[in-house]
């Protein structure tokens, strides 16, 4: 069966700048533009519209500039106007050489917005084409509320269809400009455009206001539609336009008679540099770019997974130049931990996986949450615990710090079964920790505590969690140095758990 094949347009640079907030830089728009074309491997772009800004002008100049001498000027494409010719003179100095000309799809628009009749319309289009043309430029249409114009004004569209088909255009852009299309009536109107136009190129531009967006392109696609407009995360004016991602994944999975030219393992790279440059935030679970979306939570997934792949569907995170990562928190049990051990090649024996689960269990309950960077930290500080005998346990402490006070504490402490109680203050809660402690060993014990001479904090190096941080103390007694380590997600806790182990060594 020879497959039919689906133009993917891309645009991130033009509609999805629409994105309130967003604006990229000249040189943003290029790198984008290069990323989409060479390893995405979109068809075509739509990089902007015309007589916006200077700004604008200088970018579609560098990004034609490009275009031109690595032979993708015909892919590059601008949104125009019918005013005269301006948005023609625009596209000149900007050197692109394909125009998608704005025009009313609806007789709403039309009557409402540009008080014109429709063959008044139409003369202004025919002389806009015919001046593209003359200057090289090719025309592709927009029918602007094409949706609304066929819920309402169906006639109005095909006499507009009927004209353009006499007119030399490349493309018919047919946009559900305010996101209000059902699958079924996508499907339905595209198809009644087919029937009656069977040789006109149509395009879909679909808006997602209902959250309906994916699905309309499937109906797009399987009622005729040549090509499909898209953007990177989804980007775009109010709900956004139609994720690019999503469609690229439920085209390959789910219609198996057309075929796309795009490269999936380039999706997660484009996503992020997107994300980046835009500063508008992924959602952890936008299918295919979302953080969480390859990411097990569940132990008895992960279980699962170990047994004949039993969690596993179509959409292998591989596909999309990502890998598959096992959660590690309250609900991750001993089989998400040894999936991340052997990621570390660290192996636990059984006893030692129980205790480093525990610890993530209660890490978890305090709602952090530990990434796989964290378990080795994690791993030597349960196992170091347990060398140690707890001859000397810090059973309760109160730190406080107010605004004009000096921080203090209130240290309950049990030194082999009997328990003892100090207040103090200090430069900080630590500080005023270590005061508390010195009282308590001055009245009670003949020891003399070590001095602390270095002291350093540290996140686990590759770590993107705030789950956890190390609290490195280095002591000194006598002619003896010794460093003790505590871990929490609280940094004073894990200085006060790092010299719980040094009362316990000395």
């Amino acid at each position: 069966m020879t497959k039919r094949k689906i133009e993917i347009m891309d645009t991130t640079l033009r509609d999805g700048e629409q994105t309130s907030g967003v604006s990229f830089s000249v040189s943003e728009k290029l790198t984008i533009a290069k990323l989409l074309l060479e390893e995405l491997k979109v068809d075509r772009l739509e990089i902007a519209s015309a007589r916006v800004s200077k700004g604008e002008l200088q970018a579609v100049k560098k990004i034609t500039s490009w275009a031109s001498e690595n032979n993708y000027l015909d892919s590059i494409e601008v949104l125009t106007f019918v005013d005269n010719g301006k948005s023609i003179d625009w596209m000149i100095d900007a050197g692109a050489k394909v125009q998608n000309l704005l025009t009313k799809g609806s007789l709403n628009h039309l009557t409402h917005q540009l008080k014109k009749t429709s063959e008044e319309h139409f003369i202004d289009i025919k002389a806009t084409i015919e001046l593209a043309a003359i200057n090289d430029i090719k025309t592709n249409v927009y029918l602007e509320d094409w949706s609304n114009g066929m819920r309402n004004s169906k006639d109005y569209v095909f006499d507009y269809l009927d004209f353009l088909s006499t007119q030399k255009i490349e493309r018919i852009l047919l946009p559900d400009t305010l996101g209000i299309l059902t699958p079924e009536e996508t499907f339905l109107y595209i198809q009644e455009v087919r029937k009656r136009y069977p040789k006109m190129h149509l395009d879909f531009h679909g808006h997602n206001d209902y959250d309906l967006g994916v699905a309309n392109v499937m109906a797009a696609v399987k009622a005729g539609a040549n090509g499909l407009h898209l953007t990177i995360n989804g980007m775009g004016e109010r709900a956004g336009n139609v994720p690019m991602a999503s469609v690229l994944a439920v085209i390959k999975d789910f219609l198996v008679d057309v075929k796309i030219a795009t490269n999936e393992k380039a999706l997660h790279k484009v996503s992020k540099l997107v994300e980046t440059f835009s500063g508008f935030r992924i959602p952890v679970n936008k299918p295919v770019v979302g953080a969480n979306v390859f990411t097990q939570t569940a132990g008895i997934h992960a279980d699962g997974d170990n047994k004949h792949n039993l969690y596993f569907n179509d959409l292998m995170p591989e596909r999309f130049g990502r890998k598959r990562k096992y959660a590690l928190g309250k609900t991750s049990g001993k089989a998400n931990i040894q999936k991340n051990l052997q990621d570390l090649g660290i192996s636990l024996n059984d006893e030692e996986l129980k205790k480093v689960t525990q610890r993530i269990i209660e890490l978890g309950d305090k709602k952090e949450v530990v990434s796989q960077e964290d378990l080795p930290y994690i791993i030597s500080d349960v196992l170091d615990s347990d060398t140690i005998e707890k001859r000397v346990i810090v059973e309760n402490y109160v730190l406080g710090h107010a605004k004009g006070m000096k921080p203090s504490t209130t240290l309950q402490l049990k030194v082999e079964g009997v328990q003892y109680e100090a207040h103090a203050q200090g430069d900080g809660q630590f500080d005023a920790f270590m005061n508390a402690l010195k009282k308590l060993y001055k009245i009670h014990s003949k020891k003399e505590l070590p001095k602390l001479i270095d002291y350093a904090v540290r996140i686990p190096p590759g770590s993107h969690s705030d789950a956890l941080c190390e609290t490195i103390i280095t002591w000194k007694r006598e002619d003896n140095e010794f460093i003790t380590r505590g871990l929490d997600s609280d940094q004073t806790v894990s200085a006060i758990k790092a010299t719980e182990k040094m009362l316990n060594i000395i």
